[in-house]
């Protein structure tokens, strides 16, 4: 929504942002009720994310303050160890070209995974070159489960069990069976095997996100010429449309208030949300409903439960990686599992205990796909953590003891990428004129983008889109500036090779009446 706001605001209009947050310009950490701060979710800030550091570089945000250098990442199962991602630009061995020089320097960063098991991988390159040919193919690959696609391209049980699985669970938050091997191909693509270090990652080192980053950005839009307006704690319950397909209105609600109010006279509107937040709005909005679709297939998409765990110990446990992932143990209950040392990635340690003298490590750890471990209570969450799965992956963690901890819940909070789902994602561009989508899970259509998946770079470039939408056809009247949206870096040669091959062969084939082997 940010992205949205900075580029309409730098139109010359007047922009009203509604968000339920309490904050949502981050000028005033979250805190638990002992005192000390916590942030939902902890996001990562992959290579290709070039249009939030260029919106950071124009806030004056020193990057190397307010973000790691890229740091390795682990993956440990019940029998320790698994995997380490390293950092691929640090690497001493050469760039070469990918997949190949991935291959070459992640071959003894596996430490269980049998050669065998790592090579049928492979099985996936001929879908990266096939999944992207045209329209219709991608929606083929979209009605396919990535469990399905992992079957037909060889790769072997003990891969997807230990390694994508995992991958998948923290990255999409869903295991294989239940994604779309689209999106799945997207992330992996996007996030592994475009480029040899496309998976290179760094973390905030400073504070949190919305201090960091948002906060700054929200100050340039609220101070000085233009201000935007911003209403916190608030939720839109209904859109009002006049007689030329328009929105022109809405109504909201205030957070502990039943007491209804109204914003008129508008001229445009961008509908930042996710599956929940768009259910209660077009919901709310029978005659959106009725002209758009769209949207209401977008509110009948599903969503994903998370959770959010902070613990502060009684001593520093030190871990080779900051940032871990848990793979395969049963008592995640089909859950996705992070853990990382807080302490490890920012220097302010008593911004870290928030105020308080530091005694040890402070841990934040996430469960996706949560609603089957989200049942247990609050201690309970806390002891499965603290007593079987981190110290089976760091035992110097079962010395530790807990001085204190939070959890937060975050029911249907993350979209989720479900087979058939692409075709009913919301479009940047929806059948009512002045209406315009963003947000990660959206279509951009011909202005697609290459950051894919749930992730900061595609939601900030939504935004920027969907406000260039309105400019390009003149919703904005007179104010038709277009902010600069930055491309990922293209793909490389072989894989651009590949693509145009594997488009000729198949296209001669559907000629002739042969479908695809691997897709209907």
């Amino acid at each position: 929504w940010w992205g949205s706001a900075k580029a309409l605001r730098e139109n010359g209009c007047e922009v009203i942002l509604i968000d339920g947050l309490p904050d949502p310009t981050g000028s005033k950490p979250y805190l638990t009720p002992m005192g000390k701060p916590f942030e939902a979710g902890t996001r990562g800030f992959w290579k290709d994310y070039p249009n939030v550091e260029k919106m950071m570089a124009d806030l004056d945000v020193d990057i190397t303050k307010v973000l790691t250098p890229f740091r390795a990442s682990s993956f440990f199962s019940p029998y320790g160890l698994e995997a380490t991602a390293p950092v691929f630009s640090d690497s001493s061995l050469p760039q070469l070209p990918s997949p190949l020089g991935q291959v070459f320097a992640t071959f003894s960063n596996f430490k269980r995974l049998p050669v065998q098991d790592r090579v049928t991988m492979a099985g996936l390159l001929y879908a990266m070159l096939d999944f992207t040919r045209d329209e219709k193919t991608f929606e083929a690959y979209d009605r396919m489960t990535a469990h399905e696609l992992f079957l037909r391209m060889g790769l072997s049980k003990r891969l997807v069990d230990d390694f994508i699985r995992p991958t998948l669970l923290v990255g999409l938050f869903k295991p294989p069976e239940e994604l779309s091997a689209a999106v799945a191909m997207e992330l992996l693509y996007y996030y592994a095997l475009a480029h040899q270090d496309s998976f290179d990652v760094r973390w905030v080192a400073e504070k949190t996100i919305a201090e960091s980053i948002v906060n700054p950005l929200a100050r340039s839009l609220t101070q000085g010429e233009n201000p935007i307006t911003v209403m916190p704690g608030c939720f839109v319950n209904k859109l009002t449309l006049d007689d030329n397909n328009k929105v022109t209105g809405l109504s909201y609600t205030q957070r502990g208030s039943n007491e209804e109010s109204t914003l008129e006279g508008l001229d445009a509107c961008v509908l930042s949300l996710g599956a929940k937040g768009m259910r209660a709005v077009v919901g709310g909005s029978p005659e959106v409903a009725k002209r758009a679709p769209e949207l209401s297939a977008a509110a009948a998409l599903g969503n994903i439960d998370v959770m959010s765990v902070r613990i502060w110990l009684d001593k520093y446990v030190d871990c080779e990686n900051p940032a871990n992932v848990l793979a395969s143990f049963p008592e995640l209950r089909g859950a996705g599992g992070t853990f990382f040392l807080l302490d490890q990635i920012q220097p302010d340690q008593e911004y870290l205990w928030g105020g308080e003298e530091p005694q040890g490590t402070v841990l934040a750890c996430d469960f996706y796909n949560s609603g089957a471990v989200a049942t247990l209570g609050d201690e309970d969450v806390v002891k499965l953590l603290m007593e079987k799965l981190i110290p089976s992956a760091v035992p110097a963690f079962k010395e530790a003891k807990v001085v204190d901890s939070f959890v937060q819940r975050y029911p249907g909070a993350v979209t989720w990428f479900s087979p058939g789902s692409y075709k009913s994602r919301p479009p940047l561009e929806t059948s009512i004129s002045n209406l315009v989508c963003a947000g990660d899970w959206v279509r951009m259509g011909e202005r697609e983008h290459g950051a894919k998946g749930l992730c900061q770079e595609r939601a900030y470039v939504s935004g920027l889109e969907a406000a260039n939408s309105l400019a390009r056809r003149g919703v904005l009247g007179g104010s038709k500036k277009v902010h600069e949206v930055i491309p990922v870096r293209e793909d490389e040669q072989q894989v651009q090779l590949g693509r145009q091959v594997n488009s000729g062969i198949m296209g001669v084939l559907g000629r002739v009446g042969l479908a695809s082997p691997w897709v209907r």
